[in-house]
């Protein structure tokens, strides 16, 4: 371990030869590393020559101060390279034999390629001691790891025992509450640390309880307005170009809509709000989006069936896209659904029905599917007239051979009249918030763009009572563009004739 023993651990200049004969008298190597501990701001920028801006300061102090530390911030403020930072000060100011760090994050990918990458690269920048792998740091023996357990896993950290331990949650929002009740049993002594950060997506998490004024944790918001490069704050070229940037910001408010949830939580860095008449809301989705080795396999159709609580039998439909055309100077918008999963997107102007055929072409080529569902408001139906020629001329082995093509009209009359004025409503509720409710999606690859699109409508009673969804026009108008994307996907969902319920 290297010993730090120079002027710049004290807060006044002092020579070599007093901090030397200092450091004898009150026994070297603890008191050295004890200096240390006291000044990580010099640890990190004297031996990893890097500088903290003010909040990142605050995030470290709070860590050396408080017991537990809830950082909820915006997107692009530096969190993971603040904790990777606070990990390497902790081990590095500590005899190995005292210390344990254990880092976590809702998926693998997450801790490996976020987190971990920057406790790699600050290990190797300081030459620190120990070794450093892809998740785990070494001395004689494993001084930290990185772990993705089982979300029901309340032993996950058990056997972890050390005299100071630090416990780092990664993108926080996403570590369910058994997670957080195992870390907690690592909290066993005054000189135990857990700090906790993430973008502040789930109002309903166990984040946002920690997040609270009356959670017993310290509590550090940054917002956009919060970063060096809207403050003014004077910082190396090299951190301005990694924060959060003005562009950005205006990107995501013209394409989200400052009212978004995801605006809220991605640049404001606050927990929205699920509100009373949103469709569909933000935690329900994050709910559906998985880590790799957590994630649903691929059903069959009838496994399918189940869980979407379809009661009819109907023909194996392994992949379908959905189509919503654009009109207007809007997109055309193809996404594709297998079994549960929303796949991949394709998307372009097609200013004739043409262009919009060759789109749709482009993404059968590239998925082969058994059906393909057309909004056939509009051109559409041009459209799927076009299709259902080409379909009738395949033979076997060609492009859209068998394939099934469906129009489906938005504006016909639902199967449900009782609930819904049109069939655009039932869409959006029945396919859009019930199944994503009940787990009968999987929306792991799901765009940003996509999701701010779902959570963007909201709904009322009519004079009847049923459920009207907001007009399209309405949701354009208040979020600033149309929500094509999130059309696409329902109707990649949506399952035609015969009718189906959800239970």
């Amino acid at each position: 371990m290297t010993i730090f023993a120079s002027e710049r651990f004290t807060q006044k200049r002092v020579s070599p030869r007093q901090t030397t004969l200092a450091l004898q008298t009150l026994g070297l190597v603890d008191q050295a590393r004890a200096k240390e501990n006291a000044y990580p701001f010099a640890f990190i920028q004297d031996k990893l020559g890097e500088t903290l801006w003010s909040k990142q300061r605050d995030i470290v102090q709070s860590v050396q101060d408080n017991r537990h530390t809830a950082v909820h911030s915006c997107h692009g403020s530096g969190k993971s390279y603040t904790a990777a930072r606070v990990v390497s000060h902790f081990l590095s100011s500590n005899r190995p034999d005292t210390v344990f760090v254990v880092t976590t994050a809702p998926t693998n990918a997450q801790i490996r390629a976020i987190l971990w990458r920057e406790i790699r690269q600050a290990h190797r920048k300081g030459n620190l001691p120990g070794r450093v792998n892809q998740t785990e740091w070494h001395f004689q023996d494993i001084a930290a790891y990185g772990r993705k357990p089982s979300d029901y896993d309340q032993d996950a950290f058990q056997g972890i025992h050390a005299d100071k331990v630090l416990v780092v949650l990664d993108e926080a929002c996403g570590i369910p509450p058994d997670l957080w009740e195992a870390a907690e049993t690592l909290m066993t002594n005054e000189d135990c640390r857990m700090l906790a950060i993430g973008n502040p997506t789930d109002p309903f998490s166990e984040f946002a309880k920690k997040c609270q004024p009356d959670s017993g944790w310290n509590v550090i918001h940054i917002g956009y307005e919060d970063t060096p490069n809207f403050t003014g704050e004077v910082v190396p070229a090299q951190v301005s170009r990694n924060l959060i940037s003005g562009i950005w910001v205006d990107e995501r408010r013209a394409e989200w809509g400052e009212g978004s949830p995801l605006y809220v939580a991605r640049v404001l860095g606050l927990f929205p709000e699920d509100t009373d008449d949103g469709v569909i809301s933000l935690s329900s989705i994050r709910a559906v989006q998985y880590d790799e080795d957590d994630r649903p396999p691929l059903p069959t159709h009838t496994e399918t069936d189940q869980m979407a609580g379809i009661t009819e039998t109907i023909a194996d439909y392994d992949v379908c896209l959905g189509v919503d055309v654009g009109a207007g100077g809007d997109q055309t918008v193809i996404r594709e659904r297998q079994g549960i999963r929303a796949g991949r997107q394709w998307a372009a102007r097609t200013p004739d029905s043409e262009e919009a055929v060759n789109l749709i072409l482009r993404a059968c080529a590239e998925t082969q599917p058994d059906r393909i569902n057309v909004d056939v408001i509009g051109v559409g139906w041009g459209i799927v007239g076009r299709l259902r020629g080409l379909v009738a001329e395949a033979t076997p082995g060609q492009l859209l051979y068998g394939v099934r093509i469906d129009g489906v009209n938005v504006g016909a009359s639902p199967r449900d009249k009782e609930r819904f004025p049109k069939l655009r409503d039932e869409l959006w509720w029945v396919v859009g918030r019930e199944l994503i409710q009940s787990g009968a999606m999987d929306l792991t690859d799901l765009d940003d763009t996509t999701v701010a699109q779902l959570i963007s409508p909201t709904y009322s009673p009519d004079a009847g009572g049923r459920v009207k969804i907001e007009p399209k026009d309405n949701t354009r108008k208040r979020i600033g563009r149309s929500p094509d994307n999130a059309d696409a996907l329902l109707l990649a969902f949506y399952r035609g004739a015969p009718a189906w319920t959800i239970d």
